[in-house]
């Protein structure tokens, strides 16, 4: 008798042929995902001793944030909404030295282990994910433990604000006073104009000026967003420039104290206005506002 050339299939067999396609597609997608958060993590140092060593010669605190990469949903929420934002890595640069301490449940050695470990016993952190910021000298500056959701603006405003002034530098994008100025660097920017207009003579609103230009949470959100420049209305050096300040303000004249906010993206049409007398997360609020409303008049 001839034996038959037809295979037959368990239904075993059928269904290992069919996992097996399945399961080479969930590890490509894992390895690409591997790739993809070792390339966003590549700015990260991993070493407690290196990140000391790097804030000494730079002078910057160490931001370092405690996770568990693979057991605390919450850690991945905050690398997710915070720490893989363009406005995350905007603000870093030039102010932190960046230390990641991963205590995962698997792939790290036993001694690899003990020596994260002991990072957080030293600073007493026993939330995950935790953020502490950390001197040159290793001293503890300021923490902020778990993840309560925020914003990637209301977050870095938040560490923003115990960043030892020495920690930011020369880089940082300066508050323009020209007009002119304004317009060429908004142009290379491709973002809208900021303008913070106040008497000059008028020692209340620059003192009024002063403050929300240094308060955290507007000082992180302008500087994404905007070119921000202050423009007297007058009794400015370049008469011209002066004159278009005032068209900007419509003629209006600033009340005593006053400080007016406009947002223009040619130096001469008004987009939007509001004062500068508010409460800073009013200001934001407003800021935010007309931000959506551009975007959703753009598509």
């Amino acid at each position: 008798m001839t034996p038959s050339l037809t295979r037959s299939f368990s239904p075993i067999h059928l269904l290992r042929s069919a996992v097996r396609p399945v399961l080479a597609c969930l590890a490509a997608v894992a390895l690409g995902w591997a790739a993809s958060s070792a390339s966003a993590n590549d700015r990260w140092l991993t070493s407690y001793d290196e990140a000391l060593a790097a804030a000494e010669e730079t002078g910057r605190p160490i931001l370092t944030i405690f996770t568990g990469s693979d057991w605390c949903p919450h850690c991945r929420t905050l690398e997710k909404n915070v720490l893989e934002t363009e406005t995350f890595t905007r603000w870093a640069e030039g102010r932190v030295v960046l230390l990641m301490i991963d205590l995962p449940q698997q792939g790290i050695s036993q001694e690899e282990r003990m020596s994260r470990s002991r990072v957080c016993i030293k600073y007493g952190v026993r939330t995950f994910p935790s953020a502490l910021l950390i001197g040159p000298d290793g001293a503890r500056i300021a923490g902020q433990s778990g993840y309560t959701g925020q914003s990637a603006d209301a977050w870095v405003a938040t560490m923003n604000g115990h960043v030892p002034a020495g920690g930011r530098t020369g880089d940082d994008e300066p508050v323009l006073s020209s007009l002119d100025d304004a317009v060429e660097t908004a142009k290379d920017a491709k973002r809208p104009i900021l303008l913070m207009v106040s008497r000059p003579s008028d020692k209340a609103a620059s003192t009024r000026l002063a403050s929300l230009i240094k308060d955290p949470e507007f000082e992180a959100f302008a500087r994404d967003n905007f070119v921000v420049a202050t423009v007297p209305p007058e009794g400015s050096p370049a008469e011209t420039e002066s004159e278009a300040v005032e068209s900007l303000l419509g003629g209006a004249e600033l009340p005593a104290d006053g400080v007016e906010l406009i947002v223009t993206d040619d130096g001469q049409t008004p987009l939007f206005s509001q004062s500068g007398s508010q409460p800073p997360h009013r200001i934001v609020n407003g800021l935010r506002r007309f931000l959506a409303a551009r975007q959703t008049a753009r598509r």
